[in-house]
């Protein structure tokens, strides 16, 4: 047998040892998708995703209003100036607001927007303060929800939130409703729901404020933030235990936070009668008046600081600024670890509405089933093809490197999965079913067309025949690509799984299995 006759065998033997080093060495699927995967711990190098490895998905909207169109102004300037006039209007802070312009490169007029990330705030009311500052709005142009650019930043804070707090494999994606509203959805392999909330139900937004005595009372003034969009820390170091009780986290300071940070604290006088000098050090009391520097996660004081000498010293020296180093404190180590996952993540623009969307936790032992009754499934097809396929021929010749050839195809689409690290679930499942349905359809229309229409005696009646059914199965490809394709790029969730492995599967078949089944049945009619 001619290599050079018989390439495509050859070439579906290359993909076949390759997809078995992806599945069973060493070099094969251990990063998964960052979206729902785990990496295995069986013989394999596969992923799974919750629905076989068990674990908690929240599906859930982001909390917030969006108004628009509005004729925003291309300023910055003049947007901050908007954002704060809404805020105040509303009783809100300037994190809650944000405020878009049109695209520069579009035609000028109204295409800008503005969301507000609090659902109490009714229409009427987000409208009224949008006039208030200058914008001409009506409560027709509020709608639930929030921008496209704050559902991607929420997925990115979100999945680096999960991947710092160890979660393993988890990661959150953006979907839409047959409504046209969009969802975040939380997978979670192999963690509890309770897990999961703690640590993506929260926006996350840390900051340093400062707190001290006034003629008036008690004065508080936010100092260093790490939200959503701004930062003012550049290194956050590993949350650790303090030798005196409690735990911190260490920080350092960018260059212009530092500087505005060591003016503010002289301006309000830590570095003098504020020394040592923060009443009930720990959770301080709203009415104490000590000059404490809070730490402040989601409104939330978790520490209350003392200035201490040393860094007063430092700070009235400048030495401070030059290596602007300090610690975050909190009361243990369980606060010090969720703030600095928060502090490094960043903050979520706006939280999860828990309460408007679902959530369900899959025990691993039952995802254990799934994942054998997803073999099973699979081996079932196999069989019930295998069945039929004898039964139609009644020739071992024919249905036996038929068979061979759609068992080769879902090991090579195994093979895929693996080495792109696809978290399997059950739509994938079912999208390898169908890729064996259809790829054992494709090889019967092969079949049919070289053995129904008299004896194969040359090679080049062989490959007129094989060619007349390949332009067959190569325009159902064609279909079903097209078929198929909107649902790779639509939110919908499980159908783009499904969509994915189907798409592969018939490019697969069309370019190495189908071709290569071709050559062996040439080879056995010729012979």
């Amino acid at each position: 047998m001619s290599i050079r006759e018989n390439w495509r065998i050859v070439l579906l033997t290359v993909f076949v040892v390759a997809s078995g080093v992806a599945l069973f060495g060493p070099v094969g699927g251990a990063a998964g998708d960052g979206a729902n995967a785990t990496v295995s711990s069986g013989p394999t190098n596969l992923n799974y995703g919750l629905e076989l490895a068990g674990g908690t998905r929240i599906r859930a909207p982001l909390e917030g209003k969006i108004a628009q169109p509005l004729d925003v102004p291309q300023r910055i300037d003049r947007q901050d100036r908007i954002a704060r006039t809404v805020a105040g209007e509303l009783g809100l802070t300037a994190a809650d607001v944000k405020v878009q312009s049109a695209n520069e490169r579009a035609s000028p007029g109204r295409g800008g927007s503005v969301e507000v990330f609090d659902n109490s705030v009714s229409d009427e009311e987000f409208a009224a303060a949008l006039r208030a500052a200058g914008l001409n709005a009506t409560a027709g142009d509020v709608e639930p929800g929030v921008s496209k650019s704050t559902r991607q930043l929420a997925v990115r804070v979100l999945n680096d939130k999960i991947n710092r707090g160890g979660l393993t494999g988890g990661g959150a994606s953006v979907v839409s409703s047959g409504t046209g509203r969009y969802f975040v959805v939380v997978e979670v392999p192999n963690a509890n729901r309770t897990e999961v909330l703690d640590l993506v139900g929260d926006r996350g937004v840390s900051r340093i404020v400062a707190q001290y005595p006034t003629e008036n009372g008690t004065r508080t003034v936010p100092l260093l933030t790490r939200g959503a969009t701004q930062n003012d820390f550049q290194e956050i170091g590993v949350a650790r235990e303090s030798e005196r009780g409690g735990a911190y986290v260490p920080v350092t300071l960018k260059p212009d936070a530092a500087r505005n940070y060591s003016n503010a604290i002289q301006e309000f006088g830590f570095t003098g009668p504020g020394v040592n000098n923060c009443n009930n050090e720990g959770v301080t009391p709203p009415n104490s008046t000590g000059y404490c520097l809070n730490t402040v996660v989601d409104g939330r004081t978790v520490y209350a600081a003392d200035m201490s000498r040393g860094l007063a010293q430092n700070i009235e020296s400048g030495a401070f600024e030059e290596d602007p180093r300090f610690r975050m404190t909190t009361t243990n180590i369980s606060q010090a670890r969720d703030l600095q996952i928060n502090l490094r993540a960043g903050a979520l623009p706006t939280q999860l509405d828990i309460d408007e969307g679902t959530s369900y936790y899959l025990q691993p032992s039952l995802a254990q089933e799934f994942k054998l009754f997803s073999l099973v499934a699979g081996l079932i097809a196999w069989t019930a093809v295998s069945g039929v396929v004898f039964v139609r021929y009644g020739s071992p010749r024919v249905a036996v490197p038929m068979l061979a050839t759609a068992a080769a195809e879902v090991f090579l689409l195994l093979g895929f999965a693996s080495t792109v690290g696809l978290a399997l679930d059950l739509s994938h499942i079912a999208g390898f079913i169908a890729v064996i349905g259809t790829g054992v359809d494709d090889l019967i229309i092969i079949a049919d067309e070289i053995l129904q229409e008299g004896e194969v005696a040359t090679g080049r009646v062989f490959q007129n025949r094989f060619r007349k059914a390949f332009w067959v199965i190569g325009a159902a490809a064609a279909t079903t690509i097209v078929a198929m394709s909107p649902l790779t790029v639509l939110s919908l969730g499980d159908l783009t799984g499904f969509a994915i492995v189907t798409i592969v599967g018939v490019l697969l078949g069309v370019l190495v299995t189908r071709p290569a089944y071709g050559d062996v049945l040439r080879n056995l009619m010729l012979d």
